[in-house]
């Protein structure tokens, strides 16, 4: 699944390359999208190191770290990226999604996420999680579009969203 190129309406969901780290400095480089998450935006150098080791794979044979850019095809460049951390033989995906600050409200987040729930949903995944600040509204709405719910369980101050098969 992480070697797959998902086709939407308007994005190409690329996986990941350590090439990508330059341009993915300039999408990311808006210390804004930090304020739910904490922390501040990466260099190219420190972003590429990221990338080597996201690319390498997770140390722990039981995980599979999936990312993809988005990459806008009108635009003819990268907008943001989606992730899934999967476990549990392909039956757990933990996922997330952002773009840059210039491509939000597009509805691009929303349409990158709803087709990385496609995929794990045909490839048998049964359980798909998202981890998302109480205030944010915007995250929260592609987490609902994307067929999640929020539950109860609160991990980092952030509210568990779900999707059960």
């Amino acid at each position: 699944m992480k070697t797959t190129t998902v086709r939407t309406r308007r994005l190409d969901l690329v996986p990941l390359a350590v090439a990508h780290a330059d341009e993915m400095a300039g999408v990311l480089a808006d210390p804004a999208l930090h304020a739910f998450i904490g922390g501040t935006p990466l260099t190219a150098p420190e972003l590429r190191a990221r990338y080597e080791r996201l690319v390498a794979g997770s140390p722990d044979p039981a995980v599979v770290w999936c990312n993809w850019v988005l990459r806008h095809r009108t635009e003819a460049r990268l907008t943001g990226t989606v992730q899934a951390t999967v476990t549990d033989d392909g039956r757990t995906a933990e996922i997330a999604w952002v773009v840059g600050t210039p491509w939000q409200g597009q509805g691009l987040a929303r349409e990158a996420a709803e087709a990385l729930v496609a995929l794990l949903v045909d490839r048998g995944t049964r359980t798909i999680v998202a981890h998302v600040h109480p205030d944010h509204a915007a995250s929260a709405a592609v987490a609902r579009a994307s067929g999640l719910t929020p539950t109860a369980e609160r991990q980092d101050g952030e509210t568990r969203w779900e999707l059960r098969r």
